[in-house]
């Protein structure tokens, strides 16, 4: 697929993996958390080779250059956003948008009628741009104790 300024969106490869979770642990790290809070998120932000090779793992690239990845999954009759994360020296160059974009329409094709998002709450005014709403906390999977902001992002399904 390719989109404005070069930029292509095109499914994970398995052998991505290491530069893919190097990719979200540099992109989560803008927010200032310190060493110890970013280790308690390593395991969350780790892309494995299966994963790589899921169709609900999409990457921006540029030139052949990794610069973004966003992954869904579906639980029951929920659809997450599991992931969206931009090279550091990327963010507010439109690849967030284009990923979230991917995420919807990923989410779309696979009759979900809302996209559930936990975000960082560095992150929370970006999903609102997009069009999310808010829609209570919910419990971090890596920082006991930690509240994380929930949005949905309703799908206009076909």
């Amino acid at each position: 697929m390719m989109f404005q300024d070069d930029l292509t969106l095109r499914s994970a490869r398995s052998e991505e993996h290491e530069l893919l979770t190097d990719l979200c642990i540099r992109s989560k790290a803008i927010w200032g958390y310190d060493e110890q809070f970013m280790e308690h998120c390593r395991a969350e932000l780790t892309l494995g080779e299966t994963a790589c090779t899921s169709p609900d793992v999409g990457v921006a690239e540029r030139l052949g250059e990794v610069l973004g990845i966003a992954e869904i999954s579906i639980n029951e009759d929920s659809c997450f956003l599991e992931k969206l994360f931009v090279d550091p020296d990327q963010q507010s160059a439109g690849v967030g948008k284009t990923l979230f974009d991917w995420a919807k329409s990923r989410a779309t094709s696979l009759n979900q009628s809302e996209l559930i998002i936990e975000a960082d709450p560095g992150a929370v005014g970006f999903y609102r741009k997009m069009g999310a709403t808010m829609a209570g906390k919910t419990a971090s999977q890596s920082i006991p104790g930690r509240m994380l902001p929930k949005l949905i992002m309703p799908l206009n399904l076909l």
